[in-house]
């Protein structure tokens, strides 16, 4: 099985070329954020014409997330528990029936937290407490499950082409990656660097300031896994050249291949 992630910032000025990473890719599971759509107005029949059903969780104009399957799903559910009064569209989840396992998936898109201090910082560590909790309860039920998306955090120094420009950011700061490390240590395997180690790779370059030619990258899209889902990774991958063509999204896909 594989499983995909990718910020998409906004799915109307992505309408061609989500398809065509599609039909490459060969995904069987993506997790789309930023989707800047309400769900009446995403257009699913594209990516039903390609296989796919799709689930979404819409907000107009911005944030948004949607899963594509072809494999059947089961038992979705929309909106991280634990704030009835938040209304910003930021995480789904949905169980994947694979061959041989069961899959429960949860697409998130985390909280910016800019600027610093104030109440979107506030707002992005309550959201990853509230994270938290869910992970805990997902992980006593003791079944295989990932939670992937734009996590807005750069775990480590190395997964910044210039560290010393993010120091003082919410996707830094030591606050932040305490909270991440909270997730880590519950017993999730961040699968990306259970593959691969070291410095220099990014899955996000800012439209500004030549970002992109100047590989002036970070790393903030990550796949943490359960256990049970830990023991079926066979690889992880960046698909970095997608941020190379035309009309990009400053995000480019992050992918899994799971024995499931």
């Amino acid at each position: 099985m594989k499983v995909a992630t990718f910020n998409i910032n906004g799915i109307k000025a992505r309408i061609n070329a989500l398809p065509d990473w599609l039909d490459e890719s060969e995904a069987d599971v993506v997790l789309l954020q930023e989707i800047k759509s309400v769900d009446e107005a995403f257009p699913r029949e594209i990516f039903e014409d390609c296989g796919y059903t799709v689930e979404t969780h819409g907000q107009k104009g911005f944030n948004g997330v949607a899963i594509l399957s072809k494999l059947p799903l089961e038992d979705v559910t929309r909106g991280l528990p634990g704030d009835e009064s938040d209304e910003q569209a930021r995480w789904i989840e949905a169980t994947v029936i694979g061959d041989q396992t069961a899959l429960r998936v949860c697409g998130l898109y985390l909280p910016n937290g800019n600027p610093v201090p104030g109440p979107k910082y506030d707002y992005k560590l309550s959201w990853m407490e509230r994270m938290q909790t869910r992970a805990a309860e997902l992980l006593a039920l003791e079944e295989p499950f990932l939670m992937a998306g734009d996590y807005n955090v750069i775990p480590q120094d190395e997964d910044a082409k210039r560290p010393e420009a993010w120091q003082e950011d919410a996707l830094a700061r030591p606050e932040t990656r305490a909270a991440f490390r909270r997730l880590l240590n519950m017993g999730f395997t961040e699968a990306f660097r259970a593959r691969t180690q070291g410095p220099g790779h990014y899955s996000f370059w800012d439209y500004q300031a030549g970002a992109w030619n100047k590989d002036d990258g970070i790393r903030i899209d990550h796949f943490l896994l359960s256990p049970a889902c830990a023991d079926m990774l066979e690889d992880c991958q960046i698909d970095r050249e997608i941020r190379a063509r035309e009309k990009p999204s400053d995000h480019v896909p992050v992918w899994v291949r799971l024995r499931a």
